[in-house]
């Protein structure tokens, strides 16, 4: 008996082949059918973990090599309404190499899986705490409602939203972001940027990435810190020998970088300490780091967004800055911030609670709600798989794992832009909308072909403001009443939208144009999302992301280009 058969690996398979009397079909004139039974149970449309070694290719072989004549298809699913498995199935019909089958259900239609497309991956974060709020209202339990995204990285912005309203949540099957392990060491590198005398930091970092300090010159250093009644650091100037010597480089590599990140924004500091003290190229080099690597890029993330939270000027020193004639660090919040969000806001064992977890660790599970998130070209499918043979059909075979885990309600999420490594990424939607059904879904945003639509750019965050009775009369009529005074709902979000892009007429007078990343003296960053007037008279509406959305005079404006 085997199950889970399209886990296996090809060594697994040949075990299974020689355990079963099966001769070499392929190099034997005398191939002999197998003198055991055998039972193999799968289902290759779920087959995600190529990465570990698992073949795909092992259920097709063994009904070949096996001569299997009873093949039995279980295609009744038991978990899911129509409206979901249909999706399903209409996705998973595009990879050509499948055995083949179709689920279908008596449990009802249900509802329409729902997509969104947000502004920016914080207006997709708060979408999702809108929604979940909604579903608790109407008695879903918590435990019953997950978040699933492809990569680690993505979590962070999800949980500083959950945190920020209260929800309980529980990672399943991992860390939060603040408590993963290199993200508490590049933690403990900035504490020391901070504070060198941090003891705790001191001894997490001082041999990590490997710098020959062994257990012996840390205990020297220890015993001078007893003996001098001072911090580990001030201390290593009294430990003699090769531990000190090598204590001693250190010291310097932590004066160097406290030195060289004097004056430098929150978000650049995070960034240098990362290279600087060899964790990013430590990670870049091992063989499973590179999610670790997309969680220390997304450090810098995190930076960014508690500096416009907390009202600090982007490009503010991070060391030591005047707020209300006060001295305050944006760096020591940060780190307070970080403290605070690895506390006690997970939940405990046994306790209701959301679930947020990756796609691939979702396999097996099941929930009453299911929220996928970031579904956009270079985070599903992810840009990596999309450079490898078959890559694409492993991530369509991981979408239609995560689609299959509702079994009554599914919301498909994606951004118009998002913040990658410190930087504004415009986001095209995923391939695999266009491999979905419109009859089965519901989108609450108007449909686009290509980037985020104007229509959602100057709509920035206003979409958390109206009543979460306005579901059922239509997010896109809620919308555009919210933020034009001109869109009543009679004439609803698509022709407002119509409306806006008219007005984007290329100006040929003027280098602007709608989607450009602008940068201005006085309001910072922010990016182009409406044009009108032509010479003089020529005008841009720029959403600023600290500052909000402004129309300025594109000749007295003085932005730049980013």
């Amino acid at each position: 008996l085997v199950d889970e058969f399209q886990d296996t690996n090809q060594l697994q398979y040949e075990w299974l082949k020689l355990m079963a009397g099966v001769g070499d079909w392929a190099n034997t004139s005398d191939a002999s059918l197998p003198t055991a039974s055998v039972l193999a149970v799968g289902d290759d449309d779920q087959s995600i973990y190529a990465f570990r070694g698992a073949r795909v290719g092992n259920m097709a072989d063994f009904e070949r090599e096996f001569q299997v004549k009873n093949r039995v298809k279980l295609e009744q699913n038991y978990r899911s309404v129509s409206h979901v498995l249909d999706c399903a199935n209409a996705l998973i019909s595009h990879n050509e190499k499948r055995l083949g089958k179709e689920l279908w259900t008596d449990a009802g239609d249900g509802d329409k899986p729902r997509v969104f497309e947000a502004p920016t991956d914080l207006d997709e974060a708060r979408f999702l705490i809108e929604e979940i709020g909604g579903q608790l209202r109407v008695g879903t339990v918590a435990k019953d409602i997950a978040i699933l995204y492809r990569s680690n990285a993505q979590s962070r912005v999800i949980e500083h939203a959950l945190f920020k309203a209260g929800i309980p949540y529980k990672v399943y099957g991992g860390l939060r972001f603040f408590e993963r392990a290199e993200v508490k060491s590049a933690l403990a590198y900035l504490r020391l940027m901070e504070n060198p005398h941090d003891d705790g930091a001191f001894l997490r970092v001082v041999n990590f990435p490997a710098r020959g300090i062994g257990a012996r010159s840390i205990e020297a250093a220890q015993e001078a810190a007893q003996s001098h009644e001072r911090s580990l650091f001030a201390c290593i100037p009294f430990v003699a020998g090769k531990a000190g010597s090598s204590l001693l480089g250190f010291v310097k590599l932590i004066e160097t970088m406290r030195f060289e990140t004097q004056g430098l924004p929150l978000h650049e500091l995070v960034t240098y300490v990362v290279q600087r003290s060899g964790l990013l190229a430590h990670y870049e080099t091992d063989k499973e780091g590179a999610e670790r690597v997309e969680n220390l890029n997304e450090l810098t993330n995190a930076a960014v967004g508690f500096s416009v939270e907390e009202g600090y000027n982007r490009d503010a020193p991070s060391t030591v800055t005047e707020v209300e004639n006060e001295l305050a660090s944006p760096l020591a919040g940060f780190l307070s911030h970080a403290s605070l969000e690895a506390g006690d806001n997970q939940a405990t064992a046994g306790q209701d609670a959301v679930q947020m977890m990756t796609v691939h660790a979702s396999k097996g599970l099941e929930f009453d709600a299911v929220f996928i998130c970031g579904v956009e070209e270079g985070l599903f499918p992810h840009e990596n798989a999309t450079k490898e043979e078959d890559g694409v059909e492993e991530e369509r075979r991981l979408m239609y794992v995560a689609i299959t885990r509702a079994r009554k309600k599914l919301w498909l999420t994606f951004a118009a832009q998002r913040m990658m490594h410190g930087q504004t990424r415009y986001s095209l939607k995923s391939r695999f909308f266009e491999e979905l059904p419109e009859a089965n879904l519901h989108w609450l945003t108007p449909k686009t072909n290509g980037y985020g639509t104007a229509y959602s750019k100057m709509l920035g965050s206003g979409w958390s403001d109206f009543d979460q009775g306005q579901e059922e009369k239509g997010y896109q009529q809620a919308w555009a009443k919210k933020r034009y005074d001109d869109a009543d709902s009679g004439r609803g979000a698509r022709e407002a939208a119509a409306k806006i892009v008219a007005k984007q007429a290329p100006d040929e007078s003027h280098p602007w144009r709608v989607g450009m990343g602008v940068r201005h003296a006085k309001f910072g960053e922010g990016v182009i999302v409406g044009l009108e007037g032509r010479g003089t008279e020529a005008r841009a509406q720029i959403n600023f992301n600290a500052n909000g959305t402004k129309w300025l005079a594109l000749s007295v404006a003085r932005i730049e280009r980013v």
